[in-house]
């Protein structure tokens, strides 16, 4: 039999690392919550030196400035339609 990947929410990881920071050890949330104690240490230790979860916080500063100018340059295009679109509209009621 393989594997079960499970996912978790964000905010239950921060519960949980909110618990381990206030006292409760691994092995103790891993009974609790049934949660491997490998992926508890995985979310402390992201938490310590990210201080978030997600592909946003793994992003290199290049990455983050080429994703926002790609949607800033969608953004752009679809105005740049719209405005075509218009003018051919005004264009027809002047004639």
């Amino acid at each position: 039999m393989g594997k079960t990947v499970r996912y978790y929410e964000e905010d239950f990881k921060r519960q949980i690392v909110e618990l381990h920071k206030n006292g409760k050890s691994v092995v103790e949330l891993h009974k609790e919550y049934d949660v491997s104690k490998t992926s508890i240490r995985n979310w402390v230790e992201t938490m310590k030196s990210r201080g978030k979860f997600g592909a946003e916080a793994n992003r290199s500063e290049e990455e983050k400035e080429l994703r926002a100018l790609r949607k800033e340059n969608k953004q752009l295009r679809m105005e740049v339609d719209i405005l075509k679109q218009a003018a051919l509209i005004l264009g027809r009621k002047e004639v």
